[in-house]
């Protein structure tokens, strides 16, 4: 009985320390980073984000990383974000299916590209296209 229960919990360990393992990690904009004038969304071509993975902003501290409505991303109306960070190194992990939205909240910046969408699907999916921010807090 003692060593089916050793068995068990070394089972529960690997599994703990593979499955995490499997969670990728973006840049948002790579060597870029967030900000003006880059075009988020060749940035999210040929990427599948799923939930798990995280997404890591990094900026000057003047801009600001805003989850927002689909309605508030399309038409980059700031001050009603969901979420809002500005640290100048934002990490979020992306906890739900489905697409989640980003904006710099300075006036005028989104419309200079500072626009994120991220279509994330669950983990056990194969295809999806995305756009997300990085906060743990977030």
């Amino acid at each position: 009985m003692a060593s089916l229960s050793v068995g068990v919990a070394c089972v529960l360990l690997v599994l703990c320390t593979v499955v995490p393992s499997l969670a990728a990690v973006y840049t948002v904009g790579d060597t870029s980073g967030w900000t003006t004038g880059i075009d988020y969304s060749t940035w999210t071509q040929g990427k599948t984000f799923k939930v798990g993975d995280t997404l890591v902003f990094k900026y000057p501290t003047f801009h600001t990383v805003d989850e927002v409505s689909s309605s508030d991303y399309s038409t980059c109306t700031v001050g009603n974000a969901i979420r809002s960070d500005n640290s100048g190194s934002t990490t979020v992990t992306l906890k739900a299916a489905g697409t989640h939205y980003f904006i710099c909240g300075v006036v005028g910046h989104c419309g200079n590209g500072m626009k994120l969408s991220v279509k994330v699907v669950s983990s056990s999916s194969t295809t999806a296209t995305t756009t997300t921010t990085t906060n743990p807090d977030f």
